[in-house]
Parts: C-alpha cells; sequence; structure tokens
C-alpha cells in the first residue's frame, strides 16, 4: 500500500514538473509572439486616448472599460479562425501576414506624410453627450481594434506556427489576454493622468504642486512621444513581415541584402549583436518607409486624377455640373 502510495505520488510529481514545464513553453512563446506583435500593440496604445478626449472625466474609466471588453471580443473571434486557418490552410498564413505588414507601411507612412505635409486628420471630438454619443464612439473604437487586434494576433500566430494545435490555442489566449490587459492598463493611466495631475497641483505642499503641474504638462509630450514610436515601430514591423515573407516566398534579393548590411556590424566584437539589430531594424524601417509611401501615393494621387483633379484645380472646380450643385447650398439661408 504504502508503495503504491509513493509511486503514485512519483507520478503526480512527474506530470507538475511537465505541467510547469509546459507553462514555462507557453510562456516563453508568449513573450516571442507579445514581441513580435510590439509595433502593432505601441500603436494602438497611442490610437486609444484620442477616443475619450472632451467626455466626462467620471466617463473615461467605464468607456475604455467597454473598449477593453469589445477588444477581447474581437481577439477570441480572431483566435479561432487563425487557429482553423493554420490548421487546414497553413500556406495561407504568409500571404495573409503580409498584407497585415503592407497595411502596416501604409498606416505608417500615411503617418509620416502627415507629419512632412502638416496635414493632420484628427478624429473628431465628441461633443455630444449621452449615452448615444457614448455607444456610438465605443463602436468606433472597438472597429479600428478589430484591425489591429487581427495584425497582433497573426502576428504572434505565426511566430508559434510550428508548436502543436493546442499549444497555438493557449498560447494565443495569453497573447491576446495580456496585450489587452497591458494596452488598456496603459491607455487608462494615460487618460487619468491630467487628473492626477491636477489633484496634486491643488495641495498645499510646495512639491506636491510642482509635481503635479510638471505632470499635466508633460502629458502632450509623452502622448507625441508614444505616437512618434508607434509610427516608427510600425514601419519596422511591417517592412520586417514583407522581407521575410518575400524571401519565404521565393524572392530573396531583398532581404539577402539585408544580411549583407548586417552580418558585418554583427560581427563587431562587443556591440555586434546590438549592431547587427540596429542594422536589420534600420533597414525594415526603411523598406518598410518606402513599400508604405508607394501604397499612400496609390491611394492619394490616383483617386485625385480620376476625380478631375489633375489640372491642379478641385474636383468641384474642374466639373461644371458640380459647380451648379454646389451653388444653390451656399445661398440657402443660414450657411
Amino acid at each position: 500500500m504504502a508503495g503504491g502510495l509513493a509511486a503514485l505520488l512519483d507520478d503526480v510529481a512527474v506530470l507538475a514538473r511537465m505541467a510547469a514545464a509546459s507553462a514555462d513553453d507557453v510562456a516563453a512563446a508568449a513573450g516571442r509572439a507579445s514581441v513580435k506583435a510590439a509595433g502593432v500593440v505601441v500603436d494602438d496604445t497611442a490610437v486609444t486616448p484620442q477616443y475619450v478626449r472632451d467626455v466626462e472625466p467620471s466617463r473615461e474609466l467605464p468607456i475604455i472599460r467597454k473598449i477593453a471588453l469589445g477588444s477581447l471580443g474581437n481577439k477570441a473571434i480572431i483566435i479561432v479562425f487563425a487557429l482553423l486557418l493554420s490548421q487546414f490552410v497553413p500556406w495561407l498564413l504568409t500571404p495573409i501576414l503580409m498584407l497585415g505588414g503592407l497595411y502596416l507601411c501604409y498606416e505608417g507612412a500615411e503617418k509620416v506624410w502627415e507629419r512632412v505635409s502638416g496635414h493632420h486628420e484628427e478624429a473628431a471630438p465628441v461633443v455630444e453627450k449621452g449615452p448615444e454619443a457614448e455607444a456610438k464612439m465605443v463602436r468606433g473604437a472597438v472597429t479600428t481594434d478589430f484591425i489591429l487586434s487581427a495584425e497582433i494576433m497573426v502576428i504572434a500566430l505565426n511566430e508559434v506556427a510550428s508548436e502543436s494545435f493546442w499549444s497555438r490555442a493557449v498560447i494565443l489566449v495569453v497573447v491576446g489576454l495580456g496585450i489587452t490587459a497591458l494596452v488598456y492598463g496603459v491607455v487608462a493611466v494615460i487618460v487619468k493622468m491630467d487628473d492626477i495631475g491636477l489633484h496634486l497641483a491643488g495641495k498645499d505642499s510646495p512639491g506636491g504642486k510642482r509635481f503635479g503641474l510638471g505632470l499635466v504638462k508633460a502629458m502632450p509630450t509623452v502622448l507625441e512621444v508614444i505616437s512618434f514610436v508607434g509610427m516608427l515601430a510600425m514601419l519596422w514591423v511591417g517592412g520586417h513581415i514583407l522581407l521575410v515573407g518575400l524571401d519565404e516566398l521565393g524572392v530573396t534579393a531583398p532581404y539577402h541584402l539585408v544580411h549583407v548590411l548586417a552580418d558585418p556590424a554583427a560581427a563587431v566584437a562587443g556591440v555586434g549583436a546590438v549592431l547587427g539589430w540596429l542594422v536589420d531594424t534600420l533597414c525594415a524601417l526603411v523598406f518598410g518607409l518606402v513599400v508604405g509611401a508607394v501604397v499612400v501615393a496609390l491611394m492619394h494621387l490616383i483617386p485625385r486624377r480620376g476625380r478631375g483633379d489633375a489640372h491642379g484645380g478641385s474636383p468641384v472646380a474642374a466639373d461644371p455640373d458640380a459647380r451648379a450643385a454646389e451653388a444653390p447650398t451656399r445661398e440657402e439661408p443660414g450657411h
């Protein structure tokens, strides 16, 4: 009896060690996958605070909670679809991932163009109050999150494609929960920093006042830095996805050139690993910017020419019928 109990305890101990090792493997894989999706994560963090501009401070955290729950729902749908895809048509992962990389390059290049040209398409602040306006804002944020969440989960899935089905499922769930908690936790802190700063500025302590005022003044800079880093990260991640995808599809020249440039830097004693990574990252960023710039040009220049803007005039000026249709609108009372 004692021998049987001892054997049972040994088996339990072995199973416990196997479970611990498996958990470590899942955690390590989830960590690798999350790092690969860093560019999208930073951009997600930079975008979300815009949705709670000009709302009542008491509604900021409830709105963020609703968006976070919507993000979890998005990721659940995407995980199921991605797992089925990887199980039955895994060859589609690379093309789909490259489409996502192309989208990231486009978004990053669009942000670069906005900074260079000085033309920013800001999201309209929510002036209206009430449950209907709030629900509309949450729906818009969740819709945007769906695109970013799809990118995050497909990038993560590609990183663990060699794992078993259930390992992939667990890893994607861990990545989805972890990244959602990280992004919306940071967003919650960011949007409340102004309130914290104002609260501290109202204290009697001179040190507390200085810190509070400094916090309030620093927040625009913090948001700008997050936005800038997110822009670079999108270009880097998108460019790297495209380089690796092209290499896997047989177009090896672009990624071979990156290796030609990065390998000598990686061979430098002491700092080779860092230099190699920097060169590789810079090459991916430049490649992503070039590809993204081409897509931006196609998205913006070709449609304008199609509307009759090739001669430098506005679409309305180029079309007499459009001018005629526009004129009564200007003559209406109150306009």
